[in-house]
């Protein structure tokens, strides 16, 4: 395998990530909320308080991918 080419995809996937980022700014800004209401103080944030939300992102982010390669 080429290090070359393991660079190029890294950057080209860079490279879409505010697109990609763009179509699921709800989820994104829905998952921010979570985790800023379960971080309020010094509280720390802890697995699985945003699941929902981190799911739905996720979902997003994948679904938004397998369009961009369509």
């Amino acid at each position: 395998m080429s290090g070359s080419n393991v660079w190029s995809r890294s950057r080209e996937k860079i490279r879409l990530f505010p697109e990609l980022f763009a179509q699921c700014a709800g989820e994104a800004a829905a998952y921010g909320k979570c985790v800023a209401a379960t971080t309020t103080g010094k509280q720390e944030l802890k697995k699985d308080l945003c699941v929902k939300e981190f799911e739905a992102l996720k979902t997003c982010f994948t679904n938004a991918a397998k369009k961009r390669t369509k």
